[in-house]
């Protein structure tokens, strides 16, 4: 059995606010770099990107396929919105399931072949999703299940709920970068379910695509394994769930979404979810989310593979040159030079031995280091802001931003707008 490192939800430039370089050949060339084997082939149901799809990929066998350009392995994927408001992961075995999918949904939406329907919007509601999903031989679960606006955790207390007599059959939930493993477990029902840890990037660089992945357990790359590897849990074929840390999740934080103001649950409510400081709307976040579904226990099922938290390379890389612009040439120029020597980003980040990183570049080897031990704070994202990474050099400096930061929160309200809270 041979591990993958897979990244199973992204999106193609028929999609809203997509790279026009999202496309077969630059996407394929680019995992490569980032060291990812398995990808989704994202908005398969979308008429133009199907058609790219048919032209760009080679068909091996067992519902995989190749790019033309070099050798990473794509399964048929995509994103759908039923009218739950919802997000649904989606994978399907072959071509021949794309358009008896493509037919039945053809009825309840007119964005099949819309110039930007690669995330088709359907009149169906979830339940009636997952059943033709389901009967073209599909595999299917929620995706970002946590965002405020479309994750399922949004409009309900459980998956189960959500797809009605479907929900037995979902065996997977897609955390989205707002969450991982340790909160989504907090709530008891999600203890019975697969996590997924995928980018849902908009770009094909390497600090969007593969920025969240999967290593996952395949005898070899087909659609029959993969399909194991996210329904019988049993097997443990999912063995590191890699992605960023949902303090830097834009909707992390209970937050107002003008100003980014940060608030408690209780602050919220108090103020009738009203930005006190410029009066604008105050959005629910992740955490806050999961603390009102959680039953107080911090528990792992089993099953349950390492979580390991990431940082984009070209990220720590920026925070050692100390350049504002991430895509600037001495970054891009620093990255090239490690992913020559170390053949990936995966590679450089998780598995390299630190004293070969430092051979290259000892201040950003020591960067490496210093974010594998987890010295790493976070300005908290909320509101849809992202939170900013704050790599400390060792544990004295951790201890103190730290304390910098908790203090700068509690300062954040004056004292007469404490008193709206009965501080």
């Amino acid at each position: 059995m041979r591990e993958f490192d897979c990244d199973l939800h992204y999106h193609s430039p028929y999609s809203v606010g997509v790279s026009k370089n999202m496309l077969i050949p630059i996407i394929a060339e680019q995992a490569e770099l980032k060291g990812l084997n398995l990808l989704s082939s994202a908005d398969c149901l979308n008429g133009h990107w199907l058609k790219h799809l048919k032209q760009n990929l080679i068909e091996e066998e067992n519902g995989i396929f190749k790019a033309k350009n070099n050798s990473i392995n794509f399964v048929l994927g995509t994103e759908v919105q039923c009218s739950d408001r919802l997000h649904h992961v989606v994978f399907l075995p072959d071509f021949n399931a794309i358009e008896e999918v493509r037919k039945k949904f053809s009825n309840h939406t007119r964005e099949l072949d819309s110039i930007m329907g690669g995330r088709p919007r359907l009149r169906l509601n979830a339940e009636q999703v997952a059943e033709i999903i389901f009967d073209a031989k599909g595999i299917l679960g929620p995706a970002h299940a946590f965002t405020p606006y479309f994750g399922v955790f949004a409009y309900f207390d459980s998956i189960k709920t959500a797809y009605g007599e479907q929900g037995k059959k979902i065996s997977f939930m897609e955390l989205g970068l707002s969450a991982d493993t340790f909160l989504a477990d907090k709530i008891p029902e999600n203890r019975n379910y697969v996590f997924l840890s995928n980018s849902d990037s908009h770009s094909p660089w390497p600090f969007r695509l593969g920025r969240e992945f999967n290593r996952i357990k395949l005898k070899q790359p087909s659609f029959k394994e993969l399909k194991k590897a996210l329904e019988k849990k049993e097997e443990k074929r999912i063995s590191l769930n890699v992605g960023l840390d949902p303090k830097e999740g834009k909707y992390h934080r209970t937050a107002c979404q003008s100003c980014y103001l940060k608030y408690s649950l209780n602050e919220a409510e108090r103020v009738k979810w009203k930005c006190i400081e410029c009066g604008k709307e105050i959005k629910r976040g992740v955490k806050e989310r999961i603390e009102m579904l959680s039953d107080g226990k911090n528990k792992s099922p089993d099953f349950r593979p390492e979580y390991l938290h990431s940082l984009p390379l070209q990220e720590i890389i920026q925070s050692s040159v100390k350049i504002k612009l991430i895509t600037s040439n001495k970054i891009q120029v620093l990255w090239k030079k490690f992913v020559e020597e170390f053949n990936s980003e995966i590679n450089i980040l998780v598995d390299e031995p630190i004293e070969n990183l430092i051979k290259v570049d000892k201040d950003i080897g020591e960067k490496i280091d210093c974010f594998r031990k987890g010295f790493v704070l976070f300005e908290e994202g909320g509101g849809g802001k992202y939170g900013k990474p704050i790599i400390c050099k060792n544990k004295k400096e951790f201890e103190q931003k730290k304390f910098e930061l908790e203090q700068k929160e509690k300062k954040q309200f004056s004292s007469e707008q404490k008193k709206l809270f009965d501080f």
